[in-house]
């Protein structure tokens, strides 16, 4: 993963709505993990206090960053986490720590 991709990543995670909205995908992802990893975003919406345009606009974000991978079902919009993504910065992070 190139420095760019990564400064894009950490630029989605670091508004503090579109890290919220991220980790709970991740969470709702993990909890579904026996039924395909993936979560509605109905199901999410409740939990974040703002209004479903703002949402969209987030869930854009996320995935133009290739964080989440998201899929409609229906009338309903399906997010999961987008693993390779997160492998890659996590193996560049660790390099920083060291």
């Amino acid at each position: 993963m190139d420095s760019a991709k990564l400064s894009k990543i950490m630029k989605a995670l670091s508004n503090q709505t579109r890290l919220e909205l991220y980790l709970q995908i991740a969470k709702q992802s993990e909890a579904n993990f026996e039924t395909g990893c993936e979560c509605f975003i109905t199901d999410i919406v409740g939990s974040l206090s703002i209004g479903a345009p703002t949402i969209s606009h987030h869930l854009k974000e996320l995935a133009n960053a290739d964080l989440i991978i998201t899929e409609r079902r229906g009338k309903f919009l399906t997010a999961r986490i987008h693993k390779e993504t997160i492998q890659a910065a996590n193996a560049i992070l660790s390099l920083i720590e060291k």
